[in-house]
């Protein structure tokens, strides 16, 4: 009786071999990226909208299928192995290039249509997203525009990570290897409480006591580009470290505890509105920043970015 495997058997082999290859799912790789961001076993069900005992049986899927333990489990620590803070590596790279097929094939259809990940530094967003999010529901029906509000060194991590798209950014700021596109200039206001300060047309950085300075937490690029902006190296050493929002520092302000720095797009947003607070622009050679929205170096839609960085720019004026 004729039998193909005994004229073809590397042939059979091949494709047994091939058939009981199993590999990874990228629902295996999100949780286990997931958990290496948060920490935390529930933090990170929670960020994968899943149950917990759902992201855990994942995980130890993933391990049984390679064989190998990645994450060191007890009750109050979650600890990952060597090997699996390689594995991390490799699968924030399938995942990012896993979301880069998505790109493509968008890119290659409506312009700014789809899902698009944001990330938005909180000394932009509640100023600018107000004025730019009907014109571009307006323009771009088609566009599902998902928002995150992070800290600069969050946001160009999420970037890196392929945790965001693009990212509405301050510049100066190293955010890794990235394209830009540059929106606009926002310049810096010194604000401070009615008759603290001469209102003079502008405030030089020599009129500014530094032992009065109110500026943000560490984290919020706006404090450096205050800080370099003023050319005064006590300043750093002297100003109060303490605001976790610009709201937070005008309040401070009008309650007559210090001055602070203002983007002019919060002034203009009237967040002095209600308070007894002055804003008079910072007489400086480098008094701004430069808003930019970014992305990551040969993204498929590119094309895209350059679109909703002019939509951006136009919102503006």
């Amino acid at each position: 009786m004729f039998d193909p495997a005994t004229i073809y058997p590397p042939y059979h082999r091949e494709r047994r071999s091939v058939a009981q290859t199993y590999l990874p799912t990228l629902k295996q790789l999100q949780y286990l990226v997931a958990l290496n961001d948060a920490g935390h076993f529930g933090r990170a069900a929670e960020a994968c909208f899943v149950t917990q005992s759902t992201l855990s049986a994942g995980i130890r899927e993933l391990e049984t299928l390679i064989g190998v333990v990645l994450v060191e489990r007890t009750r109050r620590v979650v600890r990952f192995t060597p090997l699996g803070e390689r594995i991390v590596e490799k699968a924030r790279r399938v995942l990012r290039e896993a979301d880069e097929l998505g790109d493509l094939a968008r890119a290659a259809g409506r312009p700014l249509s789809g899902e698009m990940r944001m990330s938005v530094i909180p000394t932009i967003a509640p100023f600018l997203l107000p004025r730019i999010l009907p014109r571009l529901r307006q323009q771009y029906p088609d566009l599902k525009l998902y928002l995150r509000e992070e800290t600069s060194g969050q946001a160009c991590e999420a970037l890196s990570h392929g945790r965001t798209d693009c990212v509405l950014l301050a510049l100066p700021f190293s955010c890794g290897d990235v394209e830009s596109a540059r929106l606009f200039d926002d310049r810096l206001f010194v604000a401070f409480r009615d008759g603290e300060m001469d209102p003079t047309p502008a405030i030089h950085p020599d009129a500014i006591d530094e032992t009065r300075l109110l500026m943000l937490e560490d984290g919020h690029c706006l404090k450096d580009h205050a800080l370099a902006a003023c050319n005064r190296p006590e300043m750093r050493a002297e100003a109060t470290m303490l605001g976790t929002s610009l709201h937070t520092m005008v309040q401070m302000v009008d309650n007559g505890l210090g001055v602070t720095m203002l983007p002019e797009m919060a002034v203009d947003a009237g967040i002095l509105e209600h308070t007894s607070v002055t804003a008079r622009p910072l007489d400086a050679a480098n008094a701004s920043r430069h808003i930019a929205l970014v992305w990551r170096k040969a993204s498929p839609r590119e094309r895209d970015f350059r679109l909703l960085a002019d939509v951006l720019a136009a919102a503006r004026t």
